[in-house]
This record gives C-alpha cells, sequence and structure tokens, in this order.
C-alpha cells in the first residue's frame, strides 16, 4: 500500500486512507473486478483515483452525472492531473480532441455517460487507446431490480469484450444484497467481490413525523435547527410554492427543479452551495453530484418511491460529520398515493400498445420503418391530439424504452446549432450594412466549416473567444443573424427526445419480458411497501434503514424519534413502575433488574422501588427482588 499511500499524500495531502478505501484499492491493484458499496460521502472518488496514477493508460469514468463530471475534472485538474469529460452539448471537434488526447497519453482520466459509451464514434476511438481501469458510478442503476434502472448501463457490460484482461470497478451508494449481485452479474464479474462498509450515519437524527399541516411543520423546524437545509418535494409546481411560502415566513429560500436552465439551476446550485441561500426547495433532480458538507437539515415533504432513494437524499446531510436531522413529514394520505404512483407507473399493456401507434402514426411512421428516427417531442401536445393521460405517456414511453423498442431522452440536453442560408455575397452585403456584427460573423466561420451546406454545432462561449467577446453578445449577434434570415440559430435548450430503436411492428409483435414489466412492477409494489412501514413501524429508525440495506446487527440509535419516544416513557415513573412488575415474574437482583429496564435511569428506578416497597407490592431480601403476591 505503501505507493498509494504516497500517491495519496502527493496529491491530496492525506497521510492515512478512510475505512473501506484501502481494501477497495488494493483489490483493484491486483486486477480484480470489485463493487464497492461505499455511503454517501465516504470518498469513492479516491478509490479509484488512487490506483488508477499507478497503471499505465487511462481510466475510463462512467457516470450519468453531468454536474459530477466536470467537478471531478476541475478537481484533478488543479492537483494537476490531466482528465476530460464527454457529455452532450460537445461539439465534434472537442470530442474528438478529448479522445485523440487520452489515445496519444495525454489524459489520465476520462469522464462520459453510459450513452455515450455506446456509440460507433467511441468505439473506434477505443480500439486505439490504452485503457488501465474501468469505473462505473452510480452501478445500481445498471440493475433492473434497482430503484433508478437505466437500460444506457445496460451497454456496458458490451465494451468489456474490447477491454480484455481490464478490471471493472463498480462503486454506488445504495444497494440492498439483491440488487449488489444482480450489478456483479450484469458487468461480468469474473466472481463475485464485495467490498461494503456499513451504512450507519450516527451523526444523523433520522426523525419521522406525523403531521396534518405540513407547511407549519416544516418552517417550525427550520426555525429550530440553523444552518443549511434542503426540502425534497415531488413535483416541480411545489417546489417553486414552498418556496415562495418559505419567503413568505422571513426563511431564506429559493427552488430548482430539472426544467430550469442550464444557466437558472448553475446560479441556484451555486447560490446555495455558497450559503446566499439557506434552503432549497428540489424535488430529486437536485443533490446528486453535489457535495455540500454543511447540510444541517433534510426535510421530506413527500414520500419517495423508495428507502435506497430516502436514504440517499436525506444522506445529503451532515457530511461533515456534524449533528444533523432528516425529518420525513407524513399523513394518512402518502400510503394511498405510493401505492397509486406504482400501479401509474405501469400502465396495462394495452394502453401502452395504443400509445406506441399513436406515436408512430403522429411521426407518420409505417409498420417495418423508422429504426433510428429521433425527434424533439412535445408530449403534452401529443396527449391534447390523442386524448392521452400525460402520466400514462411518460410511463410508456419509459417501458417501451426499457424492452428495446424507443428511445426515450427526458430533458435532454440539446446543443446549439447553426448553418447559414444565405450566399457569401449576401453575407458580404450583411458584414458592410452591420459592422457591429462582422466579429461574430468571422468568429464563427473560423471555428465551423461546412456551414453553408449542413448545420454545426456550436459553442457561444468558444465563439466569444475568438472574437474577444461575451457569451450574452454572440448570443444576440446571432438571434439578429436570424431574424435577418442569413442563418438558422437554434440556441442550447433542454427538450424531450422520442425516436424508435428498432423499426416499427404490428402491436400484437409487442413483446414485454418479465423483466421488463412484471418483475419491475412487483418490484416497485415492494420498495413501496418498505416506505410505507418504514413511517408506520414503531422500531428504530436507522435500524430499519440499515437493515434494508442487509446490516442486520446495527444497535439502536438513541437519538430517532422512536427512540427518544422510548427514552421519554423509560424515564415516565408510571411506566417504570408498570414495567418492573410485568419483567419480576422471576426474582431479580437490582443490576439485573436495570440491565431488563435497559434505558431506564437509574436513580428514577431507585425511587419507584422504594415506593413499591413501602406500598408492598414487591419485596427485596438479600438485594433480590420478587413480586409480593
Amino acid at each position: 500500500m505503501e505507493k498509494y499511500l504516497q500517491i495519496l499524500k502527493q496529491y491530496w495531502g492525506y497521510d492515512a486512507f478512510r475505512p473501506l478505501q484501502p481494501e477497495i484499492i488494493k483489490s483493484i491493484g491486483e486486477g480484480r473486478d470489485t463493487l464497492g458499496l461505499m455511503p454517501t460521502g465516504g470518498g469513492k472518488s479516491i478509490t479509484f483515483q488512487v490506483p488508477a496514477l499507478t497503471m499505465d493508460g487511462v481510466c475510463i469514468v462512467v457516470t450519468p452525472l453531468i454536474a459530477l463530471m466536470k467537478d471531478q475534472v476541475m478537481g484533478l485538474r488543479r492537483r494537476g492531473i490531466s482528465a476530460a469529460a464527454i457529455y452532450t452539448g460537445m461539439t465534434f471537434d472537442q470530442m474528438n480532441a478529448a479522445l485523440d488526447n487520452c489515445i496519444y497519453g495525454a489524459c489520465k482520466f476520462l469522464y462520459l455517460s453510459p450513452e455515450r459509451l455506446a456509440t460507433d464514434f467511441f468505439k473506434e476511438k477505443l480500439a486505439y487507446m490504452k485503457v488501465g481501469l474501468l469505473v462505473v458510478d452510480e452501478a445500481h442503476c445498471i440493475s433492473q431490480w434497482g430503484y433508478d434502472f437505466r437500460p444506457s448501463y445496460l451497454c456496458i457490460a458490451d465494451i468489456r469484450k474490447y477491454l480484455p484482461n481490464i478490471p471493472v470497478l463498480a462503486l454506488t451508494a445504495t444497494a440492498t444484497p439483491d440488487v449488489a449481485n444482480d450489478i456483479m452479474a450484469r458487468l461480468h464479474f469474473s466472481k463475485p467481490n464485495l467490498f461494503t462498509k456499513s451504512f450507519a450515519r450516527p451523526n444523523i437524527a433520522y426523525i419521522v413525523r406525523r403531521c396534518d399541516e405540513k407547511e407549519q411543520q416544516m418552517v417550525h423546524i427550520l426555525n429550530s435547527v440553523a444552518g443549511s437545509a434542503i426540502v425534497y418535494v415531488r413535483n416541480r409546481r411545489r417546489t417553486r410554492e414552498l418556496s415562495e411560502f418559505l419567503v413568505s415566513q422571513n426563511i431564506n429560500a429559493d427552488y430548482f427543479h430539472a426544467g430550469l436552465s442550464s444557466e437558472e439551476k448553475n446560479r441556484r446550485q451555486l447560490s446555495w452551495t455558497e450559503g446566499k441561500t439557506r434552503v432549497i426547495v428540489c424535488t430529486n433532480a437536485f443533490g446528486m453530484g453535489i457535495d455540500k458538507p454543511d447540510v444541517r437539515v433534510v426535510i421530506h415533504m413527500d414520500a419517495p418511491d423508495s428507502l435506497e432513494a430516502y436514504f440517499q437524499e436525506a444522506g445529503r446531510a451532515g457530511r461533515d460529520g456534524k449533528k444533523s436531522f432528516a425529518v420525513f413529514l407524513w399523513n394518512a394520505d402518502d400510503p394511498p398515493k405510493l401505492r397509486r404512483n406504482v400501479t401509474n407507473s405501469f400502465p396495462p399493456i394495452d394502453e401502452i400498445k395504443r400509445i406506441y401507434n399513436s406515436f408512430c402514426y403522429r411521426c407518420v411512421i409505417g409498420v417495418g420503418e423508422g429504426e433510428g428516427f429521433s425527434t424533439m417531442f412535445d408530449i403534452g401536445d401529443f396527449c391534447a391530439k390523442f386524448h392521452l393521460s400525460l402520466t400514462n405517456v411518460h410511463y410508456a414511453f419509459d417501458l417501451l424504452d426499457n424492452a428495446g423498442y424507443m428511445n426515450y431522452e427526458k430533458e435532454a440536453d440539446l446543443p446549439s446549432r447553426l448553418m447559414f442560408v444565405v450566399d457569401r455575397e449576401r453575407l458580404y452585403d450583411i458584414e458592410r450594412s452591420y459592422p457591429a456584427l462582422d466579429n461574430t460573423i468571422k468568429a464563427t466561420l473560423r471555428l465551423y466549416t461546412g456551414l453553408f451546406v449542413e448545420y454545426a454545432i456550436i459553442d457561444e462561449n468558444r465563439i466569444a473567444r475568438v472574437a474577444q467577446s461575451d457569451r450574452q453578445k454572440v448570443y444576440e449577434d446571432l438571434k439578429m443573424l436570424a431574424r435577418l434570415g442569413v442563418v438558422n440559430y437554434n440556441p442550447r435548450k433542454h427538450a424531450t427526445v422520442v425516436g424508435l430503436r428498432q423499426n416499427r411492428v404490428e402491436d400484437r409483435f409487442l413483446r414485454f419480458p418479465r423483466e421488463v414489466y412484471d418483475f419491475r412492477l412487483e418490484s416497485a409494489r415492494r420498495r413501496s411497501e418498505s416506505v410505507i412501514n418504514y413511517l408506520q413501524t414503531n422500531k428504530c429508525r436507522s435500524q430499519q434503514l440499515l437493515a434494508y440495506f442487509g446490516q442486520l446487527d446495527a444497535p439502536e440509535c438513541g437519538q430517532c424519534d422512536v427512540c427518544i419516544e422510548r427514552t421519554k416513557q423509560a424515564n415516565n415513573e408510571i411506566y417504570i413502575e408498570e414495567k418492573t412488575e410485568s419483567v419480576l415474574c422471576e426474582p431479580l437482583t437490582y443490576d439485573e433488574l436495570l440491565k431488563r429496564l435497559e434505558p431506564v435511569n437509574s436513580e428514577r428506578l431507585k425511587t419507584v422501588l422504594r415506593r413499591m416497597l413501602d406500598n408492598e407490592k414487591i419485596l427485596c431480601e438479600d438485594n433480590v427482588y420478587r413480586l409480593n403476591k
């Protein structure tokens, strides 16, 4: 381990590894396929970044989180380590340059999404690339029994045939024993090899509170617990409503959801991360890849679909190790809502077929046609024209994606595209008539070829640097050129993209394997019932969560709502007396009695015993207590 410790000290400044890191690093260093289960904030990145620096070749890191890619690439570069990322929105030239750097040894870490991993373009480049390690982050996404299955992850195993004898490191913060086994099987581990760290977060007090007035309870909690906070809800509209409500209560808050522009997301996230915004009200789109250490409270206003999701979201509290709270507010409406959510997530097969045929009709795709077809798609307009339920369409597309018939990208990040639609003579006239546009036009033509023939993916920031301008000026110039009829300009935006992975088939030939529909439906039901049991079972919350992830021997935490209530009861003298009578079915010494009644306070117990002796309810001889029958 000495060489790994030297690298840790050289680049990160640490003298020792955190728990479980050395075991995973040693396993990878020995060339073994490895699955590491490490709680959020447990230092997952060190487990592959350190050993990769001792290996020949590039380390490929597969992750769905663009924010995490950018953050880790910047962090590595600050330490003098070469790294690059490939994600949606980059131009072809940028991606090509990044991959060539990996081929020629100028890049040590390459981050990319599973979708990019599966492209022919990447596979062609991979053939010339020396790879030392393949890392799969958020590895639970590959398991159809997991809470966040993504079909794109299934292609990762196929890449392994291009990388013979290259070990794979799979990492996740949340996986049940069944999901862990499924991950190793789907990634073609040569043999099972699992390293797991206790999921216990002793600094987090898990609180479940049943209440009808959730908003008022939320305000009470935020006024009682100082510091940064996250409030999770299920839908976008509620993020804005609750944020505005908190502001009306003099609590500094903002909201976040996937429908915001990239610029707006970045602005709000940065404001919260830097402490300028105290409370962020958000959907589950917020938090992945964000490592803010001083979150003091996470509040769930709505029940998530699984304990995996809850544990990961609640685990964003207290990453600095200081006392923090994860509060789950619920009422009688939540259990039936959870069960309805599962039912809604799996529309009847006949309805899925109807939606599939409606999509093909809408896009004028005949049977036996359409493989590779893809389009930006207005689902709201589609539902209105074909009298379909928005919820059914969303989940039908999702299931058709999982079954391999369609490609469904929600909130796809579409890069800016540009094409000149005038000849060069007309363009010259425009430059003379509008000299303020000249720098932007010249910089664009210098950077991109073929613009008079076909659309090109462009980067306004890059154009701005060449034009010695700024992005906003370039954006306004291109919009002006579009209004003048000089260019067709599609600025970068988020949109839903839907397409066909294979030619359209007749609906009677649409097949949904049991693992895509029946098994996943049953798995979703089990997960929702686990959440309901967590809310309604009077057992230590930490013990419940840890047992769900396979840690069956965890002690009571002593700080959740159940443990606190039990302690209160235990120190109530009436309760102590009743409990004493129940356990004295056999003679017991004082020490034995105190142990049976734990966590009763010993002084309180002595007081109760004296009163029971005075009232002749019990007898005591030679320090042995028995009931006076």
